[in-house]
C-alpha cells in the first residue's frame, strides 16, 4: 500500500508570502524556503519584518483569502484522494490554512501554528514537531506504507531523503541545482503520470 505526502506552496497554492509581499510592496516578505534552507533563520526574519512594518495576523489573512489555488490543482487533489492516502505535510500555520485548504477541498493537513499577541500581533511560532516533515514520512513507514514524498524547497529535502520515492514538482532551478538525484515535473499531468508509475511499480 502506498501513501502520498506533498508540501502545499508551491505546489497546490501560490508561495504566501510573496503574495503578502506583493501586496504590501514590502520586498523584504519575498524570501520563502526557496531562498533560505534554514526555517528558523527564515522565520526571524518575517517576524522582525512584519513587526517594523506593524503587519499584523489579519493583514496576512486578508491577503490568503485571496489567493486561489493553482489552476488544476483542485482537480489533482481530488484525484490523489481517490487514488490513494494523501496528506499535506507544511511549514504554514493553522491560523493562515482554512481559507487555502477549502479551496483545495479539504485535504488532511500537518502543519505548525502561530504565537499572537492581544493585539494581533504575531509574536512567535510554534513547530508542531522538529523536522516534522521527515518525521510524518518515518510514520507513515512505520504503518507500512510505501510513501511518496512531493516538495519544492529546501525545507522539504528531509521529507523528500526519507520517502521510498521522491518527486520534485515545480522547483526553482537552484535547488534541481542541487539535488539532482531527484526527478522533476511541472505539470500536473507529467505528475500523474509518474505517480502511476511508482503505484505501479
Amino acid at each position: 500500500m502506498h501513501s502520498v505526502c506533498s508540501d502545499l506552496e508551491g505546489i497546490w497554492v501560490p508561495e504566501v508570502w510573496i503574495n503578502v509581499a506583493r501586496t504590501t510592496g514590502i520586498d523584504e516578505l519575498k524570501l520563502t524556503t526557496r531562498d533560505i534552507k534554514n526555517y528558523d533563520e527564515l522565520m526571524k526574519h518575517r517576524l522582525k519584518v512584519l513587526k517594523k512594518n506593524g503587519l499584523k495576523l489579519k493583514d496576512i489573512q486578508n491577503v490568503i483569502g485571496k489567493i486561489e489555488p493553482i489552476d488544476g490543482a483542485l482537480e489533482m487533489i481530488n484525484w490523489l484522494k481517490k487514488m490513494t492516502r494523501f496528506v499535506i505535510v507544511s511549514d504554514t500555520f493553522v491560523e493562515f490554512a482554512d481559507p487555502l485548504m477549502n479551496k483545495l477541498g479539504w485535504p488532511l493537513l500537518f502543519c505548525n501554528s502561530l504565537e499572537v499577541d492581544s493585539n494581533n500581533n504575531i509574536i512567535g511560532y510554534k513547530l508542531r514537531q522538529k523536522d516534522q516533515k521527515r518525521k510524518v514520512i518515518q510514520a507513515l513507514k512505520s504503518l507500512n506504507y510505501e510513501v511518496i514524498a512531493i516538495g519544492d524547497s529546501y525545507n522539504d529535502i528531509s521529507m523528500l531523503k526519507e520517502a521510498d520515492k521522491p518527486i520534485l514538482a515545480r522547483p526553482p532551478q537552484n535547488v534541481i541545482d542541487d539535488y539532482p538525484e531527484f526527478p522533476v515535473v511541472y505539470e500536473y499531468e507529467k505528475l500523474k503520470d509518474l505517480l502511476l508509475e511508482y503505484f505501479n511499480n
